[in-house]
């Protein structure tokens, strides 16, 4: 049975939420090593942006899966 597209949400977002919380603490410990200097308030923007767009593709990947299997 197909999910809903509320839950697709849903999910989606819950994902992003984990993955945002990983990615600004991978930034924090990989930009140094890279001798990249950015302020805690741009790093929270950098996640921001990619958390963005991980939402995007993960609610649409989600969409064409359960339209190819209905």
């Amino acid at each position: 049975m197909p999910q809903a597209r509320r839950y697709s949400l849903l999910e989606s977002i819950t994902n992003v939420v984990v993955g945002y919380s990983i990615g600004v603490a991978a930034q924090m410990v990989v930009f140094p090593l890279l001798e990249i200097q950015v302020s805690v308030s741009e790093n929270l923007v950098i996640a921001g942006f990619m958390t963005v767009v991980s939402l995007v593709r993960s609610y649409m990947l989600r969409r064409v899966f359960n339209w190819i299997n209905r």
